[in-house]
């Protein structure tokens, strides 16, 4: 059994929600294709990367698109997006997130971002936390999407650690999927929140404290997880 030494964070849902940001984005270019999309629809496109949310939103269409029709789209989406994003600021940090990772840093902990987001240096920049993490690693670093674990191993090796002593904190089930793929353990928040096979659960990281992720010294890979819900 090897000591927690670095965590990874997802970005959307964890540091800060942009879920409605995505879900307006989606809409609008849904609403312009006329294609039904809802909420619910939306719920499928947690912590899936921007070519393979299009396509689920697509499964709805009448007619089918051409590579370079699809490529056009997902640009488009992110163009609204972006000009979304334009209304962050620090003030939209989740609850626990500053303390969180000031307290890590007091441990001497190495932090990263893992996210399959192509923007996640502009929202870090809108938020204040450019400058905070040791490794950022988005949807621009990286060729496979969550559940793949890529996102999450490269975050780990940029930090110099092994995966057996990193800890991941994840909001989609995809998430917590590629972080045991990765073998690492896991704090499932959020949507992900009470996750089977999650090392550690909390609503937020307002309720878990940094002295409780040492609960997670347990490889994700053994029979016994310390399936403790906080």
């Amino acid at each position: 059994m090897k000591k927690i030494k670095a965590v990874i964070f997802d970005l959307d849902g964890v540091i800060v929600s942009t879920d409605e940001y995505h879900f307006q984005a989606w809409k609008q270019l849904a609403d312009e294709e006329r294609i039904p999309f809802d909420r619910n629809d939306n719920d499928r496109l947690r912590g899936v990367s921007r070519m393979e949310s299009l396509a689920i939103i697509l499964q709805k269409s009448s007619r089918t698109y051409s590579a370079a029709e699809k490529q056009k789209m997902a640009a488009r989406k992110n163009d609204i997006y972006r000009e979304l994003l334009k209304g962050l600021s620090p003030a939209d940090v989740l609850p626990g997130v500053t303390s969180t990772l000031q307290a890590l840093r007091e441990r001497g902990m190495k932090i990263a971002i893992g996210s399959s987001s192509k923007n996640a240096g502009p929202i870090l920049q809108a938020i204040g936390l450019a400058d905070v993490f040791d490794a950022v690693v988005d949807g621009n670093h990286i060729s496979r999407s969550k559940p793949d674990p890529e996102v999450f191993r490269l975050a780990a090796q940029r930090m110099g650690f092994p995966s057996e002593q990193c800890l991941v904190v994840e909001d989609a089930d995809a998430g917590v999927e590629a972080a045991l793929a990765a073998g690492m353990s896991v704090l499932a928040v959020g949507s992900a929140n009470g996750h089977p096979h999650a090392t550690l659960s909390s609503q937020d990281l307002a309720h878990i404290t940094p002295d409780e992720f040492l609960l997670a010294n347990v490889s994700p890979t053994e029979e016994s997880r310390a399936s403790i819900t906080i």
